[in-house]
């Protein structure tokens, strides 16, 4: 059976997610990335059943992971941020010696349509994503741009499979 055939399976279904922005910066006010997720997933017919800012930070992202792997409801985690090279960029660290099961082709596909649009710099990326404690976990880099790439050509079209993925 082709992923055709899962997607037929899956169904539209109403999919709940959290969005987790890492940022020593953004409020709630201003991290137009919870804007921009929250106000496509409504358009979209799904919930955000959880929001958080927390600082880039191996802890802070450690518990968000944590808080996440126990919401009962809470099927796909969105974190944006803290996936480049710097000192403070620990997201992808602490994720990926998280995650249980890899999605490997998310970071290389976002990687190729990020070449796309800004050359090789899309190198220094470590967008990932995978499956921790029955969550599907998707780390993109908190740039706007970055973020609606990732969601509007890798996420979106997948949604309903992921989530019908984590019930076989």
């Amino acid at each position: 059976m082709g992923a055709t055939d899962h997607r037929a399976l899956a169904g539209e279904r109403s999919v709940s997610f959290a969005i987790i922005t890492v940022s020593d910066t953004r409020t709630p006010e201003t991290d137009g990335n919870h804007h921009y997720l929250s106000a496509r997933l409504n358009e979209l017919g799904h919930q955000v059943v959880f929001y958080h800012i927390v600082k880039d930070e191996p802890s802070e992202i450690e518990r968000m992971l944590a808080s996440i792997a126990e919401h009962p409801t809470l099927q796909i985690a969105l974190f944006n941020g803290g996936t480049g090279i710097t000192k403070r960029d620990t997201t992808y660290d602490v994720i990926a010696q998280h995650l249980e099961k890899t999605l490997v082709g998310f970071g290389e596909l976002f990687r190729m349509l990020s070449f796309q649009e800004v050359g090789a710099a899309a190198m220094l990326s470590r967008a990932t994503a995978g499956v921790y404690r029955g969550k599907v976990v998707f780390s993109m880099p908190g740039s706007t741009n970055a973020v609606q790439i990732a969601f509007e050509k890798l996420i979106v079209p997948e949604i309903s499979h992921l989530a019908w993925e984590l019930t076989r």
